[in-house]
């Protein structure tokens, strides 16, 4: 068997013992270290990807020019219009129709990332590498049919359950954000000043960069010393100043003149 086998092999004998053991109860499950590479997400991760889900339904709707009219009755000074923008209409069907946290069944877990980026919309990478092996003919066991490999893991259905938590939490948040000025992002405002007040709000700013991009000229600071002093030379000479940051000294044009002539002088005494 070779290493890739045994692997494969390993994690497979992994779930299959989380799975036994998780029809133990829930005492017995706290006392059970998870398999590496499994863990729960962050009360920071399932909030800012519940915000980034719910803005993004907002974003959906956000340019509509549609008008609703309440009331009852055929008399207009019954019936009230209002800009479907700003209507309660607009908000239920962002939060509820169909609920926004369903959404987050449609992340998966990308081993391969760090931190919060480590759930993220599509196939990650090793799942992509595993299904080509299949496609390739290689026997690959991970303990599940594999009908199921692209299914929900389970930190992607604790994160759902924690979401609906939220949004019960925060009902009147969101109803304060979206009929408000709304000056904060909705991330900041039901995140970084609620949920997470007085505790680490580092996940909500980090991004994803993907491979090929230049991330040295994204984040400078994690350049090296002498990385940085050979860019800061680079660039300089490019524009013809050197390291030493002073411009070149121009030759006067009075020396250059006097050298011309000594060499015409010379010339013309070889001549004679």
């Amino acid at each position: 068997m070779n290493l890739f086998g045994f692997s494969v092999t390993l994690l497979a004998l992994s779930f299959t013992l989380v799975c036994a053991e998780g029809e133990k109860g829930e005492e017995e499950e706290e006392e059970i270290e998870a398999p590496k590479g499994i863990r729960d997400p962050t009360l920071c991760e399932v909030c800012k990807y519940l915000a980034v889900e719910l803005q993004g339904r907002l974003d959906e709707t956000g340019k509509s020019k549609e008008v609703i009219e309440t009331g009852h009755g055929l008399d207009p000074k019954y019936r009230k219009r209002k800009d479907y923008k700003k209507s309660e209409l607009r908000l239920i069907e962002a939060v509820q129709e169909p609920h926004v946290c369903d959404r987050i069944l449609e992340y998966n877990v990308h081993a391969e990332r760090k931190k919060s980026l480590r759930y993220a919309k599509g196939q990650s990478e090793t799942m992509r590498t595993l299904h080509g092996l299949v496609d390739k003919g290689v026997k690959v066991e991970l303990g599940i049919p594999y009908e199921l490999w692209d299914q929900p893991s389970a930190e992607i259905t604790n994160m759902q359950r924690i979401c609906f938590k939220l949004v019960e939490e925060l009902e009147e948040d969101i109803e304060d954000w979206y009929y408000g000025p709304q000056e904060e992002r909705l991330i900041e405002y039901i995140c970084r000043d609620r949920v997470l007040k007085g505790q680490d709000t580092k996940c909500l700013y980090e991004e994803f960069v993907p491979k090929g991009e230049d991330e040295e000229e994204e984040n400078p600071k994690d350049k090296k010393p002498e990385q940085q002093e050979k860019k800061a030379n680079d660039l300089k000479g490019d524009t013809g100043t050197p390291s030493s940051g002073m411009p070149p000294t121009p030759t006067p044009a009075s020396d250059a003149g006097d050298s011309q002539t000594n060499e015409e002088s010379k010339e013309t005494k070889d001549e004679l």
